[in-house]
């Protein structure tokens, strides 16, 4: 389906624009309320606890995390919430359904110029609520770099196989650039494919996994190394 093109997929959320840095600030905000029920770390850690258990059920993204601050705010009230509590939270999730998705240093830039050489077949590929992904997308002014937008409830070496089965190229032929060793990397390099890893500079703690080398992993510092490198 692509033929004479290299198949490239972008993570997009602390990849192509700012996100976790968003979160964790309503995180912030939202313990300063409950700062009666216990520290920054161990209100962090009931919150998690609560998204880990959701993850099946409501996946990632705003709303999901909204719901998660309403259920650990239940638990560690008691159920005598407050209207304030109850408006500062709505607050929260409803901030982080506007984030501007204002790209991150390079990447405009670094996108256009991979676009208009007309060497890549480039997909945007990142996992969450699809409304509040396409909308983030939109207002980054970047949608038109891209071939194909692929918004999906996770990332796993699954997703990864079917797009390639859909774009009628083997996992070998498919290159990922992202932030997260978890998601965008490792599952394409178990199956054959390359990946571009750009850190960044704070990362959920549902990521997290153990650093790892791999022949087929390429580390860079800035978005636009990737003009060296593809």
């Amino acid at each position: 389906m692509v033929p004479g093109k290299r198949v490239i997929a972008f993570d997009a959320d602390d990849t192509l624009w700012e996100n976790e840095p968003l979160f964790r600030g309503a995180e912030k905000k939202w313990a300063e309320m409950l700062r009666d029920y216990g520290t920054l770390d161990e209100l962090s850690d009931a919150l998690y606890a609560v998204e880990d258990k959701n993850m099946e059920l409501l996946g990632y993204g705003a709303k999901a995390f909204t719901l998660s601050l309403f259920e650990t705010t239940l638990k560690l009230t008691g159920g005598n919430v407050t209207g304030e509590q109850i408006s500062g939270i709505l607050d929260a999730g409803y901030g982080l359904l506007h984030n501007p998705a204002t790209p991150l240093e390079g990447v405009e830039d670094t996108l256009r110029k991979l676009h208009e050489s007309g060497k890549y077949y480039m997909i945007v590929l990142t996992k969450g609520d699809l409304l509040d992904q396409e909308k983030k997308l939109q207002r980054s002014g970047l949608e038109n770099n891209f071939d194909r937008v692929e918004i999906v409830s996770n990332k796993t070496g699954k997703e990864y196989f079917r797009l390639c089965s859909e774009l009628g190229i083997t996992p070998e032929e498919l290159t990922m650039v992202g932030n997260s060793l978890k998601s965008d990397i490792k599952p394409v390099v178990d199956l054959g494919g390359r990946g571009i890893f750009i850190p960044y500079h704070i990362t959920w703690a549902h990521e997290h996994i153990d650093d790892f080398d791999h022949p087929a992993i390429v580390r860079i510092k800035k978005f636009s190394q990737l003009l060296d490198i593809l």
